[in-house]
């Protein structure tokens, strides 16, 4: 390999290619659209009906789009950003089919979001394969204790709605991910240091199971 080419695979700083942003925007609009399909019949959508009229699926696109952007992005963003600082080339790339199944799935209620995966180039040793799989879920955590607590400041206002369904979102990406299984983050980090994996998907469970049981308030956006 020649010096050129090392340069290429071990980047110094955090670069993005059009490419890659490409595939980012895509993405994020396609999830977007989805989560907009999927939560059409929600019962905040009457708040955007009543506030905008006809242009309520376009105030709703909006929102879901900071919401991809902030959570999904940031996810795949915490991956990359950690394989480049152990000198590693890393871009995101979509996958068409992934992103095509997820919207169609979105019209049965029903999401598993499959639109892309950061690729990573160089010897990677295991633990910093656990480091840079840890990295992603970690982020939604954060994110997902954000909106929990946007949830608590901002009951009983519109903007509760923004908060509540970044802190299901990131909780439910956030477990998802940490799943032991196959090819999933959780399987890198179980690998690599099992006491961090109880750790981060025991958080990321009781947030996601806080949803389903009750024990969190009800939140109101009147």
């Amino acid at each position: 390999m020649d010096i050129d080419r090392l340069r290429d695979v071990t980047p110094k700083g955090y670069k993005f290619s059009t490419i890659e942003v490409r595939d980012l925007l895509i993405s994020v609009i396609v999830l977007s659209l989805a989560f907009l399909v999927m939560f059409r019949n929600a019962s905040f959508t009457a708040y955007f009906e009543e506030h905008l009229g006809d242009l309520w699926a376009v105030g709703m696109l909006g929102m879901m789009v900071g919401i991809v952007a902030l959570s999904f992005v940031a996810h795949e963003l915490g991956h990359k950003f950690t394989a480049q600082k152990f000198g590693l080339w890393s871009e995101y790339r979509m996958f068409p089919m992934g992103l095509l199944l997820t919207l169609l799935m979105s019209f049965v209620g029903f999401l598993i979001a499959a639109p892309g995966v950061v690729y990573i180039r160089g010897f990677v040793d295991v633990e910093q394969d656990g480091k840079i799989s840890v990295a992603g879920p970690a982020v939604n955590i954060v994110l997902a204790l954000i909106g929990l607590a946007g949830c608590i400041a901002f009951n009983h206002s519109p903007i509760v709605i923004f908060f509540y369904l970044l802190f299901i979102l990131n909780a439910s990406l956030a477990l998802f991910n940490l799943l032991p299984i196959g090819i999933l983050d959780g399987a890198k980090v179980l690998r690599w240091n099992s006491s961090v994996w109880v750790l981060c998907i025991a958080i990321a469970g009781v947030l996601f199971v806080s949803r389903l049981t009750g024990m969190l308030p009800d939140f109101y956006y009147g």
